[in-house]
């Protein structure tokens, strides 16, 4: 049958949220809603002006971890499979949510309870309902069965649970029967049943910080995130060129101009010495041809050796003026590419938000290539051509003067096609540029999504649209090459008629004038058809290929970060700050862009050195957003975070960042030798690097692998696990090992026994720190000193996990209740 698969790392397309959950189907609206009830996605939906018409970014930036799963699940059940791969999808979310999505979607009652469900997972608390359990070790399946068989059998699993159930409960039932196993239903029906969402689920409130977090939503627009890429509609402005050369600096521009100048100069003076050359040997013969002047030997020569040095003039002239241009345009291009990529290296989040990948690559790939090889040509080609029909004229007038007075009406009738053609040509290659961007993008997304789109079975369609888009693509190029066409008939019109005016006029004149110089005129003549052509099609190519620094020029007034280092009237901070770990949030309030509403308000609370503080709520409660603040990623609104004393907001990027550690929610890798991601600025010798990887528990898994520490870890670590790049995020934090240390649901994708270990090492090597974990599970917070329970953006609750529990009406009590978490009434 069918096969519908949810990745452990949810993957999104940039769309619209009921466009990620359709994904090719048409739309049911009974169907529809009743998933989104069952994934537990309504509340999310409430919070969006637009509800499921919002825009969603690229990868699903602007959700949370929790959200983005839940999608991912409900794309995969509108999907309507009869086969569902389900490879950890309920590690992101919390304990009462994924209660929920199991017992309504995935257990034995739930929705796909005729479906056949194969769950990848590590929380324990599903086991007692499912039909059979399969337990993977090392590669291998080491026990199968229903979960009472496995805990018959006394095996490694049985073992494992009240190793577990010891250290998070008091008893065995209530740390395993989250979930009890329900008996099937005996209707026989498939169709989708209405689902009644418990009335918690349905009142919980979420934070508008995670699903609204980079949405751009205007009052026009609401359903908008990413940003439509704009076009200029007029002519490029004289600024952009002047930015262009000055970026080459004014000094090569001058030298450029006056050496091709220099040039033509040598070009046409040689033409007008070989014409004059030509006709001395008509005035200095005999009857029979012999020369009668005794020194007309030695005038041949003159002749030929100022014609030479003419001609060699001509080749010292363009060899400067090729180098010094080419030095030009290398410099010009090297300035503007520097100054985007500063531009865009230090952009804040929110850029990235609302920017698809694939305009910015393409920004640096087709529009700096324009500039670095397309451009320099058209710019000789322009000043070759401008100086060659000058000269052209120049040489016409002379031989035939009365030409002149055709010159002003045929450079008007030029000038007018010229324009014509440009105001054409130079926005459709706007065009062209703007929708080559979707194609970039939507090129990466089906990469990074071909998992899923090949278990969906969803290629073709994904190739339609790439067609598409490639074919919207083409039409910009189609009507560019048109209007050349439509340039080429009338400018060979128009030539013609220069070559007929001037042989009109040589004939005209054939009493007066000097058969060299008519001859080389009507030379010039045959040669400015061609000429003209080219410096139209020249003017107008250097119109359009300008287009490309304009373009690079936009990205170069990108609003910034705050600076790097510490300003001068700041105090910079200690070389061993923070020595202590004090964090002090007072009022802090901060939102992910102007107009959006506030993610963190006035939060308040004082984390001393030392403590280990744990962060727990709903999903999209705030919690990553603390996270955010304390890095600066995000800029506070009002109120202020210090710590050890120095108000972070005055206070370098750099410094900051630099003396934080964290392990996020989504572990980042890049391609390259496993050493390198380990210890980036090599500053560490090997001995401590397997000391570091032997207390996050990889040593072992290291040894086993080709090269071991020069193990070439592919892009984004696509070749490990992602409990496996969470351990290597682990290690690179042990090498750091700051004072201060955010663990950011940095074991959701590890098994419970890893987890465990994991928790242990931090413990242990971090003793004297100051850690604040952010987490799902709350068995991994419970031996935490204090425990920040966030809700709305919000700091509801920040007290010891005992005092806490022992209240039965606060919100981590019952949170602890609903993950069957002890606790004390």
């Amino acid at each position: 049958g069918n096969v519908a698969y949810v990745a452990q790392q949810a993957w999104i397309q940039n769309g619209s949220v009921r466009d990620n959950i359709l994904f090719g189907k048409p739309y049911d609206s009974q169907k529809y809603n009743m998933i989104l009830e069952a994934c537990a996605l309504l509340p999310d939906l409430e919070i969006l002006v637009a509800g499921d018409k919002t825009e969603i970014g690229e990868k699903g930036i602007n959700l949370s971890g929790g959200q983005r799963q839940r999608l991912s699940l409900a794309r995969a059940v509108y999907s309507d499979a009869d086969v569902f791969l389900l490879d950890d999808p309920l590690s992101a979310v919390d304990a009462h949510v994924g209660k929920h999505i199991f017992e309504k979607l995935l257990g034995p009652k739930g929705i796909l309870r005729r479906k056949t469900r194969l769950l990848v997972t590590h929380g324990i608390g599903y086991l007692p309902s499912l039909d059979n359990i399969i337990v993977m070790m090392d590669g291998r399946i080491s026990e199968e069965g229903t979960y009472q068989e496995l805990l018959d059998r006394k095996g490694a699993f049985a073992e494992f649970l009240k190793q577990h159930s010891s250290s998070s409960t008091s008893s065995l039932e209530n740390g395993v029967k989250l979930i009890p196993k329900a008996p099937k239903d005996s209707d026989g029906t498939s169709e989708i049943e209405k689902i009644s969402t418990e009335e918690t689920i349905r009142n919980r409130k979420y934070s508008k910080a995670s699903m609204c977090s980079s949405s751009a939503v205007s009052q026009t627009e609401n359903e908008r995130l990413i940003e439509l890429e704009t076009s200029e509609t007029e002519s490029v402005k004289a600024s952009i060129y002047l930015d262009y050369f000055h970026a080459a600096g004014w000094t090569i521009v001058c030298g450029t101009l006056a050496l091709h100048f220099t040039f033509q100069v040598f070009c046409v003076g040689a033409n007008l010495w070989l014409s004059e050359w030509t006709s001395v040997p008509l005035e200095n013969s005999t009857e029979n041809g012999n020369y009668t002047d005794l020194d007309s030997a030695s005038n041949q020569t003159t002749y030929l050796s100022i014609y030479g040095a003419l001609g060699f003039g001509q080749g010292v002239a363009i060899l400067f003026a090729s180098f010094i241009m080419a030095i030009g345009t290398i410099k010009s291009s090297n300035v503007i590419h520097f100054r985007t990529l500063h531009r865009i290296m230090r952009a804040p989040l929110s850029f990235f938000d609302v920017t698809p990948l694939g305009r910015i690559l393409n920004r640096f790939s087709r529009d700096v290539d324009s500039m670095d090889n397309i451009l320099p040509l058209s710019l000789r080609y322009m000043l070759n051509g401008t100086f060659s029909v000058l000269a052209t004229l120049v040489v016409i007038s002379i031989s035939t003067p009365i030409f002149l007075a055709l010159v002003p009406p045929v450079g008007l009738l030029y000038f007018i096609v010229q324009r014509l053609y440009v105001a054409t040509s130079r926005q459709l290659n706007r065009l062209e540029s703007v929708t080559r961007s979707p194609i970039y993008s939507h090129f990466g997304e089906t990469l990074s999504g071909a998992t899923t789109i090949r278990a969906f079975g969803q290629q073709e369609r994904f190739v339609m649209e790439m067609e598409q888009k490639v074919d919207h693509n083409l039409r910009s190029y189609y009507c560019s090459v048109s209007t050349f066409r439509w340039l080429q008939v009338r400018l060979e019109t128009l030539g013609n008629s220069v070559v007929f005016f001037s042989a009109l006029f040589a004939v005209l004149g054939r009493e007066t004038l000097s058969p060299g110089l008519v001859g080389l005129s009507v030379t010039y003549a045959l040669q400015i058809t061609g000429a003209l052509i080219m410096l139209v099609r020249i003017f107008s190519d250097m119109e359009t290929n300008i287009v490309a620094v304009e373009r690079l020029k936009e990205y170069s007034n990108v609003v910034q970060e705050a600076p790097w280092e510490t300003h001068e009237r700041f105090k910079k901070p200690e070389k061993e700050w923070p020595q202590a770990g004090k964090i002090v949030f007072d009022s802090y309030q901060t939102k992910y862009r102007p107009g959006l509403e506030l993610v963190l308000r006035n939060v308040s609370c004082t984390i001393n050195p030392g403590e280990k503080i744990g962060v727990v709520g709903r999903t999209g409660a705030g919690k990553s957003s603390m996270t955010l603040a304390i890095f600066r990623i995000v800029e506070g609104t009002g109120g202020s975070i210090s710590v050890d004393g120095h108000d972070i907001s005055r206070l370098g990027l750099h410094d900051v960042r630099g003396r934080i550690t964290i392990i996020p929610q989504d572990p980042v890798l890049f391609s390259g030798s496993l050493r390198i991601n380990l210890d980036p600025f090599e500053l560490e010798r090997d001995e401590r690097l397997w000391h570091t990887l032997k207390l996050a528990h990889l040593k072992n898994f290291v040894k086993g692998l080709p090269g071991g520490l020069d193990y070439e870890v592919a892009e984004g670590g696509e070749n490990l696990s992602v409990g496996q790049k969470s351990l290597v995020c682990l290690a690179r934090a042990l090498l750091r090992k700051t004072n201060i240390l955010v663990l950011d649901e940095a074991t959701a994708a590890v098994d419970l026994y890893t987890d465990e270990l994991i928790q242990k090492t931090i413990r242990k090597e971090f003793k004297d720190a100051t850690v604040i974990t952010i987490a799902h599970r709350l068995n991994t917070i419970l031996d935490s000193d204090r425990v920040i329970v966030m809700d709305n953006g919000e700091i509801r609750e920040f007290d010891s996990p005992q005092n806490l529990l022992q209240d039965d009406y606060s919100l981590f009590c019952q949170m602890s209740k609903e993950s069957r978490t002890a606790c004390t009434s």
